[in-house]
């Protein structure tokens, strides 16, 4: 297990970067709890891609692949819901 003080430097920076984004985006309060939350995620994925996990680059793969459908999806549909979104 981690020491609390090593874990705090680690997540001090990160934590300072998802309130200075949060800030920024909305007013809403964020808990100790769901920084902690964010920034175990966050390094979780870093720690993946360090150790070239599968799971990692089947995340990235399928986040990759979504990506690309939604673009078709929207290149398909836009002119028919463009009127709509107008409204």
């Amino acid at each position: 297990m981690m020491d609390d003080k090593l874990l705090e430097e680690i997540l001090d920076p990160i934590t300072e970067e998802l309130l200075s984004e949060i800030k920024r985006t909305t007013t809403s309060r964020v808990t100790s709890q769901t920084k902690i939350k964010r920034a175990t995620s966050q390094l979780s994925s870093v720690e993946a891609r360090k150790k070239h996990d599968p799971l990692y680059q089947q995340m990235i793969k399928y986040r990759d692949l979504y990506f690309k459908y939604r673009e078709l999806v929207h290149k398909k549909y836009s002119s028919r819901v463009r009127s709509r979104a107008r409204r």
